[in-house]
């Protein structure tokens, strides 16, 4: 009998907590199962099967019996299951939103966003599955033509986090799924049931037993877990998104069976605001950019450079609007800003916190847990007189804690913008179009938001550079990209040129 939910479902048969596996829902071998516990009440709601290594090779060998058939599929007919699947999820949008709610913490209105955005991916690779294309060339030697055709790489692993469980793999499996690829999603310990009700639709739209697999499995079996899926010899893309320490760790583990890997790490993004920005705006696009899901996106600002001159205008007018924030339970009415989504979380903002008072920094806005709720919740915080030797400057915040720090020059801003390991995403506000064009070259990071806070959408390309990973997710060409191989073929011609 299924669990009692703490939520009202429309479509009951969307709530599924075993893994699905060759098309089968199916306990771990050990028959163990872990909690699923909601941020915002810190109560136990659901389980899910607590998948060691042991089950990875029937997992596995299942998606690449499904292989051998699914990449013979015409690609129309993989657009038609892809554009099924979009619209049951649309269908079902309000139910999946809930649990996501449930289990990141996030707000109803935030999970329903999320939902919205990752649909922008089933339909973008829905178009991409048909315009896959080789090429034909007359080489240099006399009498012969050279095509390059492209196909699917194999059985494809996405290993997935917490912080947007629908969208992650929506943009992975929409891509491995249109290039002709099966995929074996491995969910986050905190997140398998939004991705099981992703599941139970792609066989509701039509994909083919074992073309669509998950493995749930809690955080102490997740290393093993992980380590057999990437050693297994039949899985030939490894796709990660989450910190750049296992994004290394996936890297090693993928190398010694050279398989393709896309790595989505860590942020850490810098946010650069000059003295000529139009201020609302650099404002509201950091409210939205910084409080959604209380600070744990990837592509968060976190590092907040403004420019002397507009420093404490700025200061202002972000309190005043941050001050307004509603922190509280995600499906409770009202609520803006959620809970962090682990108490690991919340150990990590109090750390900083303490650090940049230490260092001289500033609390006017929040710097605490919030007292009295039983969930992880953490109060919004703004920190100002930040400065680079603050934990908050070299480590990614993913909280809602924010830090301000005053610049002179442009070179000085670059600099310190510069300053990390990390190269995923920065931002910057200026209306000097000399300026704009500088800063797009010398920002040192995969994607630049340019007057534009969040810019990530399905037809735009997704991805690092430095340690923030390699390889592109989303994007025309480039993603699907990462599911195919290229092979090349020369024919030599009698009778022709």
């Amino acid at each position: 009998m299924a669990p009692k939910l703490p939520f009202e479902v429309k479509n009951p048969s969307l709530f599924k907590d075993k893994s699905l596996v060759g098309g089968e829902w199916v306990e771990a071998r050990s028959g163990k199962r872990f909690d699923v516990v909601d941020p915002g009440s810190d109560k136990v709601w659901a389980s899910a099967p607590d998948n060691a290594a042991e089950d990875v090779d029937a997992a596995v060998n299942a998606a690449h019996e499904a292989f051998q058939t699914y990449k013979k599929v015409n690609p129309r007919t993989r657009a038609q299951w892809l554009l099924k699947w979009d619209a049951l999820i649309r269908e079902n949008r309000d139910d999946i939103a809930h649990i996501v709610t449930y289990e990141t913490g996030k707000p109803l209105a935030e999970s329903q966003g999320e939902l919205d955005y990752a649909l922008g991916f089933t339909w973008w690779f829905a178009g991409e599955a048909e315009r896959i294309t080789g090429t034909i060339q007359i080489p240099s030697a006399p009498g012969r033509r050279v095509f390059t055709v492209k196909q699917p790489i194999g059985v494809a692993a996405a290993l997935v986090p917490w912080n947007f469980p629908i969208a992650m793999i929506l943009r992975k499996a929409g891509a491995a799924l249109a290039a002709g690829c099966t995929m074996i999603v491995k969910p986050s310990p905190e997140t398998p049931l939004s991705v099981l009700a992703l599941a139970e639709l792609a066989m509701q739209a039509g994909f083919p037993k074992g073309v669509f697999s998950v493995l749930t499995t809690s955080l102490e079996n997740t290393p093993p877990l992980s380590e057999a899926l990437c050693r297994h010899p039949l899985i030939k893309k490894v796709t990660f998104t989450g910190s750049t320490r296992v994004g290394k760790l996936v890297a090693k583990l993928c190398s010694d069976g050279l398989k393709k890997v896309t790595l989505e790490l860590g942020g850490n993004c810098p946010y650069l605001v000059f003295d000529d920005a139009d201020l609302n705006q650099a404002v509201d696009a950091l409210m939205l950019l910084k409080w959604r899901h209380a600070g744990q996106a990837c592509i968060t600002a976190n590092r907040v450079y403004v420019q002397k001159g507009v420093y404490d205008k700025f200061a202002e007018l972000l309190k005043q609007k941050t001050s307004k924030l509603v922190v509280g339970h995600g499906a409770e009415k009202g609520t803006t800003m959620g809970p962090v989504t682990t108490p690991r979380s919340l150990d990590k903002a109090i750390n900083q916190v303490e650090d940049a008072k230490k260092h001289g920094g500033q609390i006017v806005l929040g710097g605490g847990k919030v007292i009295g709720k039983s969930g992880y919740f953490f109060e919004p915080t703004i920190i100002l007189g930040a400065k680079k030797e603050m934990l908050i400057t070299s480590e990614e915040t993913f909280a809602p804690v924010l830090a301000l720090y005053s610049f002179d020059t442009e070179e000085e801003a670059v600099t310190a913008a510069n300053n990390t390991s990390m190269g995923l995403a920065s931002y910057f506000f200026t209306k000097n179009v000399d300026r704009t064009w500088r800063l797009l070259e010398n920002l040192e990071a995969g994607m630049i938001g340019m007057n534009t806070g969040n810019s990530s959408a399905a037809e735009s390309p997704f991805g690092g550079i430095k340690e923030s990973g390699y390889g592109k997710e989303s994007g025309k060409d480039v993603a699907i990209n990462e599911y195919l191989i290229t092979k090349t073929g020369t024919l030599t011609l009698d009778g022709h040129f």
